[in-house]
C-alpha cells in the first residue's frame, strides 16, 4: 500500500513517519520548494509528546524544547487567577513541551529523510480521480503536469487545504472570524515566573497576551501573542499567515497595562519581526473524506489557537491513520475507521474552542476587581473558579488516566 501525503508541515511528516513504523510505503509532496524553519511557539500537548516519543522522537524533543509545568491566567494587572499543572506535572506520564513550531517540523524532517528519502519540494497538488483500485493525482512542478497512481490521498495541507477543497465546495466551506486579530513574534527576555509557564493575561474580549519560553538550548527565547477583539465576528475570504504586523499596532493596545509579569514594551522592542493575521477557524465538517482520500490536521479540523491543539491533534490523526491503514485490508474501510475515530472529538474541540470558555470568568474578575487584587479569592467563589479550571482543562486535556493506561497505537 501507498500512500500520497500532501503537505509537508507537522501533520504531513508525523503521518510519514508513523506510516512508515507500521511497515508501510509513502510519499510526501511539497509546494514550497525549500522547507525552512518558519513560524513561531507552540505547544505540544502530552498526548502527542507519548506518539511522537513512540516514534523515536522523545530525546531530540526533550532537548528542543522548554518541558511546561503551569498553564497560568493572569489580569491584566499581573495577578494569578488561575494556575493549572501540565504535563508530569498534572499527572501524566509524559510531559508537554514549548517548542519553535519551525524547530520541531525540521526535527520531524530530519526523521523522514533518514528513514524514508526525501520530502519531494515544488510540488503542487492539483487534482485526483479515484477508482476502486486507487487514486490518480494530478500534479504540477516547474510548469509541468504529471500524474501519479496512489492506493490513499491524505490531504494534510493546512487551513487553506487544496485537498480540501476538491472534496468540498469551497463556496459552503468558509473562514469564519471570530473578531479577533492576532499578532505574533518571538524575542529574547527575563524569565517569566518558573520559566516553563504558559502564561496569559487579560482577556480576548478586550486584549489578551500570553508568552511562554520556547527553547531548552536559549532560555532567554520568548514567544510572545497577543489577541485583540478589533470587529464582531464573520466571515473572511481569504487570511495570510505571512503578513508582518506593526510593533506600534500591538503596542498600542497594551499602553495602559500595568503588568510586572513581562516587559511588553522590551519585548516587542526585541522582536525583529512580527506576524498578524486573524483568529479564524471552519464549520466542523460532516465527514473528512471519501473512498481512499481523507484529511488531516488543520486541512481536516483548523480551531482557534487556545487550547495549544492545533500541531498535537494532527500528530494523533497522523497515528491513528497508520495504525488503522496497517490493521484493515481495504484502505476505503481504514479511512472509514480513521474518521469515525478523530472526527468526533476534534469537531468537538473546535466548537469549544470558538466559545472562548473561560473568558465568561475573566470578565467577572475584570468587573469585580477593575483596579487589580490580592487574592482571587477575594473576587471569584470557589465554584467559579473550579468552573473556570474545568473550562480549560475541556479545551487542553486528556484525561489523565485515560491517556496513562491507553493501549499503544503502534502496529
Amino acid at each position: 500500500m501507498r500512500t500520497m501525503i500532501v503537505g509537508g508541515g507537522i501533520g504531513g511528516l508525523s503521518t510519514a513517519l508513523s506510516l512508515h513504523a507500521a511497515g508501510l510505503d509513502c510519499v510526501v509532496i511539497e509546494a514550497a520548494r525549500t522547507l525552512r524553519p518558519l513560524g513561531v511557539g507552540i505547544n505540544v500537548q502530552p498526548h502527542a509528546v507519548r506518539e511522537l516519543t513512540e516514534l523515536g522522537l522523545g530525546p531530540a524533543l526533550a532537548e528542543l524544547g522548554v518541558e511546561t509545568t503551569f498553564m497560568s491566567v493572569a489580569d491584566r494587572h499581573g495577578n494569578i487567577i488561575m494556575a493549572l499543572p501540565r504535563g508530569r506535572s498534572a499527572g501524566y506520564r509524559w510531559p508537554q513541551y514549548s517548542v519553535h513550531r519551525g524547530e520541531l517540523q525540521m526535527l520531524l524532517l530530519a526523521a523522514v529523510e533518514r528513514r524514508i528519502g526525501p520530502v519531494r519540494t515544488g510540488v503542487r497538488f492539483e487534482g485526483f480521480e479515484q477508482d476502486g483500485d486507487g487514486v490518480l493525482v494530478t500534479l504540477r512542478q516547474d510548469g509541468r503536469v504529471s500524474r501519479e497512481r496512489v492506493d490513499v490521498l491524505v490531504g494534510a495541507d493546512g487551513v487553506q487545504s487544496s485537498v480540501r477543497a476538491r472534496l468540498h465546495d469551497p463556496a459552503g466551506d468558509l473562514l469564519r472570524w471570530g473578531g479577533i486579530r492576532m499578532w505574533r513574534g518571538i524575542g529574547e527576555s527575563d524569565q517569566v515566573l518558573d520559566g516553563a509557564t504558559v502564561l496569559a493575561g487579560g482577556s480576548n474580549s478586550a486584549a489578551k497576551f500570553v508568552t511562554y519560553h520556547i527553547s531548552a538550548r536559549n532560555p532567554r527565547l520568548l514567544n510572545w501573542v497577543a489577541e485583540v477583539k478589533v470587529a464582531e465576528p464573520g466571515i473572511v475570504a481569504d487570511a495570510d499567515w505571512s503578513r508582518t504586523g506593526s510593533h506600534a499596532d500591538v503596542a498600542r493596545h497594551f499602553a495602559s497595562w500595568k503588568y510586572p509579569l513581562v516587559d511588553i514594551p522590551a519585548l516587542l522592542a526585541a522582536t525583529k519581526r512580527i506576524l498578524e493575521y486573524p483568529m479564524v477557524d471552519r464549520d466542523p465538517l460532516p465527514r473528512w473524506g471519501e473512498g481512499r482520500v481523507t484529511l488531516l490536521g488543520d486541512a481536516a479540523h483548523p480551531m482557534y489557537p487556545i487550547g495549544s491543539n492545533g500541531g498535537s491533534q494532527a500528530v494523533l490523526d497522523a497515528r491513528f491513520l497508520a495504525r488503522c491503514l496497517a490493521t484493515h485490508d481495504d484502505p476505503a474501510a481504514a479511512l472509514a475507521a480513521y474518521e469515525a475515530e478523530r472526527r468526533p472529538p476534534t469537531s468537538a474541540l473546535v466548537l469549544a474552542h470558538r466559545s472562548l470558555p473561560i473568558e465568561k470568568t475573566i470578565g467577572l474578575v475584570a468587573e469585580r476587581a477593575p483596579d487589580g487584587f490580592r487574592h482571587v479569592s477575594d473576587v471569584l467563589t470557589a465554584e467559579e473558579l473550579a468552573a473556570m479550571e474545568a473550562a480549560q482543562r475541556g479545551i487542553s486535556d486528556a484525561d489523565v488516566r485515560a491517556l496513562n493506561e491507553r493501549e499503544s497505537w503502534s502496529v
